[in-house]
Order: C-alpha cells, then sequence, then structure tokens
C-alpha cells in the first residue's frame, strides 16, 4: 500500500502543469483540473480539498480515489472502458454540514461508497452520476437535487444505475432520497427512501435492455393525497402517509413485477390489522381519476407485496386495503397450481365459475415481467376443454408461441365484470400461480 502512496507522489509532481490551486482565503484552497489527470490502476489518490474539474478538465480513474471535500465536475469525469478495477470513496468527517457533489457535466464511476460520521442527509447531489459497478452506502442519506438545471435542461441531480450495477448495505441509516433511474432488463430493487427511513421499491426486469425506469419515494405528502382522494370503488382505503412514484422511458407500455413494502414507522395502522388477506399494491388512474386495485402476493417474512403492474410514462403506486365483499363473494375460486401432466389434477389453471363472467380476461407473467399467456373468454365452457391455460406460452410478446413453459412461479391477472342490483363493475384478481412441467 504504500508504494502506491509514493506513486501517487510522483504522479502529483509530473500533472502539477494541469492542476492550479485557485485561493483566495486559506480555507478556500481548490484542487481543481483543467486538463487531463488520469488515475491508473492500483493506484490511490486521496485529497482534502475542494476539487473541481473543469468545463475542459478530463478525470480518469482506473484506481481508487478518496474525496473528503466537496466535488464538482464541469468536464469529463469518467472510466475507462471494461475497467472494473476503479472506486471512488465520498467520506465526510463529522462537521456538520452535508458534502456537496455538484456539476453540470456527468460523472460516471465503476463501484462508489458513501461513508459519513454525520448521521441523516450527509450528500448533497446536484450532479449527475452513472454507476456501472457496485454502491456501497456505508452511513449517509444521499439527498438529490430534483430541480431543473436551467444549464442543462434536465435535473440537477440524479443517481443512474447501469446495467449490471448493484448497491449493498441500505437501511434507514444510509440510502437514496430522490430520484433514481436503473437502466437494463434485470431485477432491481432501488434504494430510496425519505426522512430517515429506507422504502424500497423493486422491479422485475423490463423487456430491453435499454429499458429505463426512475423511482422516486414520498412520506408525508398531504398536498398529493389531497389531490387524488379515495372515491368509489374496489379500494377501501389508501394508505396516505406514503407513495412510489415510477417512470418509465419506455417505447410502449410494459407490465413488470412490482413490489413494495410495508413498515410500520410508515403505513396506516388500520391497513395492517390483516395484511396477508387483505393489503395489496394500489395505483392512481391519471385518466379515470381513481385509485385502482392491482392486486398482490403478500410476503408476511418480507413484508413485501408484490404484483405485475404497468409501466409507460408515470405511475404513482401505494398500499391500500379492498372490499372483501366485492372480491371474496361472487364464486370465481382461482387455483394456483397446475400440474399439466395428463393425471386430471389440475392440468390447466382452473378459474371456476369464470364462465359466469364471459366479459373476462386471464393475463400470466413470469418473474421477469413478460407476459407468457393472454385470453379473453377464459373457460367459457367451464371444463378446460378449450382456451385455457395448460403450461404452454401464447402471449403476444413471447417468441416461442406454444412452448412449453419451464416450471416456477408465475402471476397471474384475472379481470371480469360482474353484475348485480347495483349495476356493473369490474373486478381484478392478481396473485401467484406456481407451475410444475417437470
Amino acid at each position: 500500500m504504500s508504494q502506491n502512496y509514493f506513486n501517487l507522489t510522483f504522479l502529483l509532481f509530473i500533472c502539477f502543469n494541469i492542476l492550479s490551486y485557485g485561493q483566495g482565503e486559506s480555507e478556500h484552497i481548490k484542487l481543481v483540473n483543467t486538463g487531463l489527470f488520469s488515475v491508473l490502476p492500483e493506484t490511490i489518490v486521496s485529497t482534502r480539498l475542494d476539487f473541481t474539474n473543469t468545463a475542459s478538465g478530463v478525470f480518469v480513474n482506473d484506481g481508487s480515489i478518496y474525496y473528503y471535500k466537496d466535488f464538482t465536475n464541469d468536464g469529463y469525469y469518467g472510466i475507462s472502458s471494461f475497467t472494473k478495477s476503479s472506486s471512488t470513496f465520498f467520506i465526510l468527517s463529522n462537521s456538520g454540514l452535508a458534502k456537496r457533489i455538484a456539476g453540470n457535466s456527468l460523472a460516471s464511476f465503476y463501484n462508489i461508497e458513501f461513508s459519513s460520521e454525520l448521521n441523516g442527509i450527509a450528500f448533497d447531489l446536484s450532479n449527475n452520476i452513472d454507476i456501472s459497478g457496485l454502491a456501497h452506502f456505508k452511513n449517509g442519506i444521499v439527498k438529490v437535487d430534483s430541480t431543473k438545471n436551467r444549464a442543462t435542461s434536465v435535473s440537477k441531480g440524479m443517481v443512474t444505475f447501469l446495467a449490471g450495477a448493484q448497491h449493498e448495505n441500505v437501511g434507514n441509516h444510509s440510502y437514496i432520497e430522490g430520484k433514481v433511474e436503473k437502466i437494463g432488463n434485470e431485477n432491481f430493487e432501488y434504494p430510496i427512501g425519505d426522512q430517515n427511513f429506507y422504502r424500497a421499491a423493486s422491479i422485475g426486469a423490463p423487456q430491453d435492455v435499454l429499458d429505463a425506469v426512475v423511482a422516486e419515494y414520498k412520506l408525508n405528502d398531504a398536498a398529493f393525497f389531497a389531490d387524488r382522494k379515495l372515491g368509489t370503488g374496489v379500494v377501501k382505503e389508501v394508505n396516505t402517509k406514503e407513495y412510489w412514484k415510477l417512470e418509465g422511458k419506455l417505447k410502449e407500455e410494459e407490465t413488470v413485477i412490482l413490489s413494495l413494502t410495508w413498515d410500520e414507522n410508515t403505513t396506516l395502522p388500520s391497513l395492517l390489522k390483516n395484511p396477508e388477506k387483505e393489503l395489496h399494491i394500489i395505483r392512481w388512474d391519471e385518466k379515470q381519476k381513481i385509485w385502482v386495485d392491482e392486486g398482490g402476493v403478500v410476503d408476511m417474512s418480507t413484508r413485501t407485496v408484490t404484483t405485475p403492474a404497468k409501466i409507460k410514462k408515470f405511475g404513482y403506486f401505494t398500499l391500500g386495503t379492498v372490499h372483501d365483499d366485492w372480491i371474496l363473494y361472487d364464486g370465481v375460486v382461482i387455483y394456483n397450481l397446475v400440474t399439466p401432466n395428463g393425471d386430471g389434477k389440475n392440468d390447466y389453471f382452473i378459474i371456476d365459475n369464470i364462465q359466469k363472467y364471459p366479459n373476462n380476461r386471464v393475463e400470466i407473467y413470469n418473474r421477469w415481467g413478460v407476459k407468457v399467456f393472454e385470453t379473453t373468454q377464459y373457460d367459457p365452457n367451464g371444463d378446460g376443454s378449450s382456451n385455457v391455460f395448460a403450461g404452454y406460452s401464447d402471449g403476444k410478446i413471447t417468441i416461442d408461441k406454444k412452448k412449453k413453459l419451464p416450471s416456477g412461479t408465475y402471476y397471474y391477472i384475472v379481470t371480469y365484470e360482474y353484475k348485480d342490483a347495483n349495476g356493473s363493475r369490474m373486478i381484478k384478481k392478481a396473485a401467484n400461480l406456481h407451475l410444475e412441467t417437470n
């Protein structure tokens, strides 16, 4: 390790002509890069001065660099192609002031660590940053400035996880407050929260490697719910303390597997009386101006609710409960096991009495959110003789139609029109489905 520091000393001397120290008062000494600065692999750089990479600066970090003061990037700041040796450490001592990470130009990192002796908001991010490796949240909350940057016409701050990027050690002690973008077709848990609470949202893999979905979490936003009140419908109660906003930068509407969690500190207690039976994910329908039920599979061990959800431009999601009498007493019974082995038991996806409601639709998705089956007027004869799911793909997006699907957990959405003396309404049921084809 000491050898690397000796190499650093030599590197600073030979690069002195492209480094300038702007000095007013002594406490405002800065380290400024106006030219080319390259940190080689297995080399360590550390600075306890405010750092600025100017518009003319090119900074390439393939080694390790430690920033103890403010960071500003207005030039090119990144890593060499295909490098996996780059690490950046943003460190804040117990100074009482959050570290500023700012600039008008994108800064790209491979591995990155946020480490603060100051609890709560420790990093004020008004720069767009990309992460392609691992983000380690040691301590301290990263607050993203989402206001518009007049110089760039995009938000001042944004954290983007590129394809393959992940994070670790998130919790109430350290997360991102503000917008987080994920690019790539892989499962991802957004490391987001608000007001000292980590409240992640997770999505299954979108369809395309270039698909991008932005997520943000808000707590105690009374004005938001004042404009989006509960109306008539299947939703009985809305969690008006918190919500998640998902923005999809997608070519067309997609269904992803969405998971939200509950927490006694942020979720209304009235929603948690019987979560395994009653708790669903609900979505604000901007066109109808109502909260709609998206269904949900509850995992009590992880306090998670999961369901397929449609996203294109944006959507607001939270947790809620639904009217039991709308869901449970219409005679429709859904069996969540399919074993198409010809033994006459669960050879197809059985939905008892669905033929009584011919205006129906059945959709089935794999755990990545890819639709593998879709039809209307499901099982019209009520005996499985036609138009049923028997373990074979038959979706519009499926590449290998009529192909036998592998064993595993899938998700279904069943919607149908229910009529009674009060008129008609659409009922939606969504949960998991286990397929055994071996």
